[in-house]
């Protein structure tokens, strides 16, 4: 048996209540300025795309070193996410900025192949320069009753991560849309973080269900009571369907009130999104100037 706490049965009624209410929570004037720009700050710019290129990894690193060029104030985003092939290009990219690279690994995003084959694809991950390794974990086994399996990869992709000549952070994405409740939403979580994870990360956003404000409330607050528990603070990234202003904001709300201002930071938190950065900015831009930027004034990535 794995030295798990004991199982948490999640009352999915209050759950969503919470979250429902949560979400209806207002934010304007300065506060709104800064949740867009903590979102900013927060974003892991994506491309996770079967026709992802180095030139397409480029233009992308430079919207994430300088997503408003000549608008004062525009800060970085926290990382760019790609393939492990793409990690050099992305390394080279974003060499002194302090842009960090995440790149997905183990089989991403089914997570099914062998263990072996799972740490080859993230140890050349982290030796082309990855930042941040972003797992996915085997749903199969986990709902087939295998945590000790599941448990032991995160373990071992872990290691590989903390014998790096440098600081290697290990994101768990549990592809919440996948686990079929919230009691084993719970579950992961609690076995992700035990295992070592640095982060939880909802979803792949390869699935019709990724992240939600329910799925995200319910990882906070296992963030939470592992923090209670052990002391150490780890994060949370919500990945997967993330397109707007108000959904970012909103999962901003539920990280303050169920963790604190401690995980208002990119250190703790993280959004996982392509399309978010844009709607950011041009939201910004409203509440500086009291207009909307025109589309072509964003940057394409």
């Amino acid at each position: 048996m794995i030295a798990l706490t004991p199982v948490v049965s999640v009352d999915a009624v209050m759950l969503e209540a919470r979250a429902a209410a949560l979400a209806k929570r207002s934010i304007k004037t300065s506060a709104k300025l800064e949740g867009i720009t903590l979102g900013i700050r927060c974003t892991d710019l994506t491309t996770l795309e079967g026709k992802d290129s180095q030139g397409r990894v480029r233009s992308l690193c430079a919207k994430a070193i300088t997503p408003r060029p000549g608008w004062p104030g525009v800060p970085s985003v926290a990382a760019v996410c790609v393939y492990p092939n793409l990690v050099p290009a992305a390394r080279a990219a974003v060499e002194g900025t302090g842009v960090k690279v995440a790149s997905v690994a183990t089989a991403f995003p089914s997570g099914l192949s062998k263990l072996e084959i799972k740490l080859a694809d993230t140890a050349d991950a982290i030796a082309s320069g990855a930042d941040e390794i972003d797992m996915v974990i085997d749903r199969g086994a986990f709902l087939a009753g295998h945590e000790r399996e599941v448990f032991d990869e995160i373990v071992a992709v872990r290691s590989l991560c903390a014998s790096a000549a440098r600081e290697v952070h290990l994101k768990v994405i549990l592809e919440t849309g996948e686990l079929g409740s919230y009691d084993n939403i719970r579950r992961a979580s609690d076995l992700a973080l035990e295992a070592g994870a640095d982060f939880i990360k909802t979803s792949t956003g390869k699935v019709g269900t990724n992240a939600t404000f329910p799925t995200a409330l319910v990882m906070c607050e296992a963030l939470r009571d592992f923090a209670r528990r052990t002391g150490e603070r780890r994060g949370l990234k919500v990945a997967g369907g993330v397109r707007t202003t108000k959904q970012a904001l909103t999962y901003l709300v539920i990280v303050k009130e169920t963790l604190g201002d401690a995980w208002l930071d990119p250190g703790k938190f993280r959004i996982g999104a392509s399309s978010l950065l844009d709607d950011l900015l041009m939201q910004l831009e409203k509440e500086q100037t009291g207009h909307y930027a025109g589309s072509d004034y964003i940057p394409k990535d």
